[in-house]
């Protein structure tokens, strides 16, 4: 009988279903696009019955594509876009509210409110986070508060609430759980005791019985019930979850410390595995759980680009210069520079090393003979730029200089932003065979927990490289370049878009 993994990687515009053969190999894939809303300047949201739907869907067809029978999916893995939340009713599973997407920033007043009570200090020791609307804690509260009767919903238990693995297995299995890694994204949960904080959930008045008892990301979540169209996959567990990048982590083989991978997907993520120590920031990154496997707790430092990919999605659907988002690369090739332009992606606001959520997106450094080829290559550099940042601001925390960075996430495709991210690094960038790591890594998770695979040195034996790019830029032109971006940065982190900004 053929065995098969299957990943759900339920991402920011999209969800994919990937079918894997247990060589690491993919027999059938599916994926939709779902819309994106904003209700006002820098308000994200999704509507969770089409987020959901566009993931059945997925499954649908990769179920059907490999005509697969009962018994031949042995273990499911779940990845997921990590600080989205989701408010649903316990009873109909069906949400309450629309998801408050990871980007949006509608709750930092809140934010600021809790820094200026002083809470900083105790988040980032507990969570390893900082406080930022970026994370979940903040999106539960304003959801309670923006339905009807929702705090008393909330604490007589007729409301679960969490992030989109949470939900997913909800709607799949009936089960309300979570995994450590996805935990750790909430900043409610001690990444150190493994619970939820009760100063947090005090704070924000979150009650406790509304969120998913967390779990290592290795083990059985729940199994598939009896759902009209996924009939095959009844009985079959759910075996491994992880947050998209600690995913890519483990799909790209960073299974020891100081190994690390970047994503380039709608945000751009780098992460660096630190073992079973949790390295405490100095420069403004995180200090996060990549995993929970073999009844240990492994660690990983990251920093956060909001808009890396998004950026080609502007171009493409609201600026119109491309029709298609692998044109980007075309034009950007026709041309050797961005003749002097920059653009810094802040469409809503900058992370790490910066976190200023009220930054705007800009495009610097324009002069009339700046044409579309300039700007699409300035949008590919932009999203380098930001990842070179991320990068020396790591070393630091690490006190160690990385050696080589695997790549990932579909804007790593382009062979012109790859290359010119190992000459800002000066470092080789190695790209996989696989470039769907997040969903190869949930795959792989699941495989463990379902007994396929009997430890991480048989994931590490599946690796492959595609492409490894060299560093060919010199250094004058290096430092030239980047102190051109430090002015764009600057420019972005300037502007005030309210009343409410600075």
């Amino acid at each position: 009988m053929q065995r098969y993994l299957l990943a759900l990687d339920q991402g920011t515009t999209a969800s994919r279903a990937i079918l894997f053969n247990t060589d690491g190999t993919i027999a059938a894939s599916s994926q939709y696009e779902f819309p994106q809303y904003y209700p006002q300047a820098g308000y994200v949201e999704h509507d969770v019955e089409e987020l959901y739907t566009s993931q059945y869907r997925a499954i649908v067809d990769v179920l059907t594509d490999a005509a697969v029978r009962e018994g031949e999916v042995i273990g499911i893995g779940v990845t997921n876009q990590r600080e989205t939340a989701i408010v649903w009713d316990k009873r109909t599973g069906r949400a309450v509210h629309p998801a408050i997407v990871w980007q949006c920033r509608r709750t930092a007043p809140l934010c600021e409110k809790l820094i200026e009570e002083g809470y900083s200090e105790h988040v980032q020791r507990t969570t390893g986070l900082r406080i930022d609307a970026y994370f979940s804690a903040t999106k539960l509260r304003y959801i309670l508060d923006n339905i009807e009767d929702g705090q008393r919903r909330a604490e007589s238990g007729e409301l679960m609430a969490g992030t989109v693995d949470s939900y997913l297995i909800y709607r799949l299995c009936g089960e309300h759980v979570t995994d450590y890694s996805n935990a750790s994204r909430t900043m409610l949960f001690d990444i150190h005791r493994l619970d939820y904080d009760e100063t947090l959930l005090k704070r924000l008045n979150l009650p406790r019985c509304i969120l998913p008892k967390p779990l290592p990301s290795v083990g059985i979540f729940g199994t598939v019930g009896c759902i009209e169209g996924l009939e095959a996959l009844k009985g079959v567990p759910i075996s491994g979850v992880a947050g998209d990048q600690q995913a890519a982590l483990f799909g790209q083989a960073c299974l020891y410390a100081g190994q690390a991978k970047c994503t380039y997907g709608t945000g751009s993520f780098l992460m660096m595995n630190t073992g079973e120590r949790a390295v405490t920031s100095e420069n403004e990154l995180l200090t996060t759980i990549a995993w929970g496997l073999d009844g240990k707790v492994e660690y990983a430092l990251e920093g956060s680009i909001f808009n890396a990919g998004s950026s080609i999605k502007w171009l493409r659907d609201e600026m119109k210069l491309i029709e298609h988002s692998h044109e980007v690369d075309r034009y950007a090739e026709e041309v050797s520079s961005s003749n002097g332009c920059y653009f810094v992606s802040a469409f809503t606001g900058l992370g790490a090393p910066h976190w200023d959520m009220y930054a705007r997106g800009a495009l610097v450094g324009l002069t009339r003979d700046v044409n579309r080829n300039h700007v699409c290559r300035a949008v590919l550099e932009g999203i380098a730029y930001q990842v070179y940042d991320l990068a020396r601001t790591m070393e630091r925390d690490c006190k160690m200089q990385l050696s080589a960075l695997k790549v990932d996430g579909g804007a790593s495709v382009s062979d012109v932003m790859m290359q010119f991210q190992s000459d800002l690094l000066n470092i080789p960038v190695n790209r996989p065979r696989c470039v769907e790591s997040t969903a190869l890594g949930a795959a792989m998770l699941s495989g463990l927990g379902a007994g396929f695979f009997k430890d991480k040195g048989e994931i590490i034996k599946l690796w492959q490289s595609e492409r490894i790019f060299m560093p060919a830029m010199e250094e004058t032109r290096r430092a030239e370049l980047l102190k051109g971006w430090k002015k764009a940065v600057e420019r972005a982190k300037s502007w005030a878009v309210t009343d409410e900004g600075r």
